[in-house]
C-alpha cells in the first residue's frame, strides 16, 4: 500500500515547481490555477528573492501549490493511487486539496491567510523554536515540564523532537535539556509554531475557514492533532484551526500508517525532509520524493 506525504515549511527552494510545469500536463494546470489565484507566485518560487519566497505567508502556497503539482503529475503518468494521505503541519492542507476536501484556490487563500496570521500572532523575536536531538520524546517532555513559556511542537522522528514558545522559555529549556546531554540546535523561524502563543492566528483564521466549503476527502487524510484519519467535513474544520496550537504529532501518525500496511511512502512537491523522517522513523518501507517528471518516471517503473 502507498501513502503520499506532503511536506511543510523549510522545504521550499528556489526553483521550485518549475521541472514539473514544464514536463506535465496535470501539474503545469495546477501550477497554472495557483497563479490566476495569487499572481506572481510562480516567478517567486521560480526566480526568488529567496528572502521573499522564505517568508511564512509565500512558502505556505508556494509549498501547496507544488505539492499538488506534483501529485497530479504522478496520477497522470499512471502512478498508483495511495490509499492514505499525511502532510507535515502545512502538508496536511495539501493532503486534503489532494483528496478533494477543499479547491486548490481555497486552499491556496487560505493558508496564505494562515501564514500572515502566524507570522502577526507574536512580534519577531519575542518566540523561538529549536530541534532537540539525541533524547526521547518523553524525556524532553519532563525536563521542560514546569516551564513557563516553552512546550513540544513537532515529534518529528524517534530522535528529533522539536519544542516552541517564548524565546526566554525556549533558551531556559534549552541550557536544561543539555545538561543532560541533549544536543539543542535553534531553528531559524520567524514565529513560534504549533504552540498557545499562536492562539490568536486560529482565531483569526476560524472567520476565514468557517466561509469556505468543505468535503468528505475521497482519501483517508491523517490529522496531525489526532494521528489518525477523520472523515466528517466539520471535524476536519475544526482540526486544521486545532493544527495551529497543537504539536504535529508524526512519529505516531508514520507508525499508524505502517500498522495498516502501507510499505511505500512518497513525498510529493519540494525538498526530501519528509523521505528522511520515514527512513529515521520505520523499518522495512520505502521512501521517495518526487519533485520533478525523472523521479516520477523511476518510480512508475518499480510500480510496473
Amino acid at each position: 500500500m502507498i501513502a503520499a506525504l506532503f511536506p511543510g515549511q523549510g522545504s521550499q527552494e528556489i526553483g521550485m515547481g518549475k521541472a514539473l510545469y514544464e514536463g506535465s500536463k496535470a501539474a503545469r494546470e495546477v501550477l497554472e490555477r495557483a497563479e490566476a489565484t495569487l499572481p506572481g507566485l510562480l516567478k517567486l518560487m521560480w526566480e526568488g528573492p529567496e528572502d521573499e519566497l522564505k517568508l511564512t505567508a509565500n512558502q505556505q502556497p508556494a509549498l501547496l501549490a507544488v505539492g499538488y503539482a506534483a501529485f497530479q503529475a504522478y496520477l497522470e503518468a499512471g502512478g498508483t493511487p495511495p490509499s492514505f494521505a499525511a502532510g507535515h503541519s502545512l502538508g496536511e492542507w495539501t493532503a486534503h486539496v489532494a483528496a478533494g476536501t477543499l479547491s486548490l484556490e481555497d486552499g491556496l487563500r487560505l493558508v496564505r491567510k494562515r501564514g500572515e496570521y502566524m507570522q502577526e500572532a507574536v512580534p519577531v523575536g519575542q518566540g523561538a523554536m529549536a530541534a532537540v536531538l539525541k533524547m526521547p520524546a518523553q524525556a524532553i517532555q519532563e525536563l521542560i515540564a514546569g516551564l513557563d513559556g516553552v512546550e513540544i511542537a513537532n515529534y518529528n522522528s524517534p530522535e528529533q523532537t522539536v519544542i516552541s514558545g517564548t524565546a526566554q522559555g525556549v533558551a531556559q529549556a534549552s541550557e536544561r535539556l543539555k545538561e543532560h546531554k541533549a544536543r539543542v540546535i535553534p531553528l531559524p523561524v520567524s514565529a513560534p509554531f504549533h504552540s498557545s502563543l499562536m492562539q490568536p492566528a486560529r482565531e483569526r483564521l476560524q472567520h476565514d475557514l468557517s466561509q469556505v466549503e468543505l468535503r468528505p476527502p475521497r482519501l483517508e487524510v491523517y490529522s496531525n492533532v489526532l494521528a489518525r484519519p477523520e472523515k466528517g467535513p466539520e471535524a476536519i474544520r475544526e482540526l486544521l484551526l486545532e493544527q495551529i496550537t497543537h504539536p504535529v504529532r508524526w512519529v505516531e501518525i508514520l507508525q499508524h500508517l505502517k500498522e495498516r500496511g502501507v510499505t511505500r511512502f512518497l513525498e510529493f512537491g519540494s525538498g526530501r525532509v519528509l523521505s528522511g523522517l520515514v527512513g529515521r522513523t520505520l523499518e522495512g518501507v520505502e521512501a521517495r520524493s518526487l519533485t520533478n517528471p525523472e523521479e516520477i518516471a523511476e518510480i512508475l517503473k518499480l510500480e510496473a
